[in-house]
């Protein structure tokens, strides 16, 4: 693995939102196809067009947990700046703000809705899930403990 292709920290995301030129190039051209999903449902509402950041494997494993869920996953929060981030109160460690981003956080209506949808992440090998008040967060950190499930009541 290249230097630059080394997960970029919290700490220089900033200019790494606003001077992506690499970032852009690479997930531009994504050489994926996802059945479920646009990038611009990933995008932090402060930046526009910002779903580009996120990490292609864990889209493919997102669009896989879909799949088998067979329900519509409606996307609330994907890749984040810092300064979104904290205005919604995120993890200063928040998952959403790596680049490549490997992490989201999906809508539950109902007790059915979050069933059917935590069963389908197990299924597609998720291993980091947090359930809260109407969304469940999913993401594929390796920086972080593996095999957790975590509640935000």
């Amino acid at each position: 693995m290249q230097a630059k292709d080394k997960m970029v920290t919290k700490k220089n995301i900033e200019d790494k939102v606003n001077h992506s030129d690499y970032y852009w190039e690479k997930f531009r051209n994504m050489s994926i196809t996802l059945k479920h999903f646009n990038l611009s449902e990933f995008d932090c509402p402060m930046h526009k067009g910002s779903g580009k950041y996120m990490d292609e494997t864990f889209l493919i494993k997102l669009d896989n947990a879909r799949e088998i869920a067979g329900v519509p996953f409606k996307i609330n929060s994907g890749f984040r700046c810092e300064a979104y981030n904290k205005k919604v109160g995120g993890s200063k460690t928040s998952s959403h703000m790596n680049i490549p981003c490997n992490a989201a956080d999906i809508s539950t209506k109902d007790s059915l809705t979050r069933w059917t949808i935590l069963n389908a992440l197990l299924k597609a090998g998720f291993t980091r899930i947090g359930l809260g008040n109407g969304f469940i967060h999913v993401d594929t950190d390796k920086q972080k403990s593996q095999r957790v499930v975590w509640t935000y009541y």
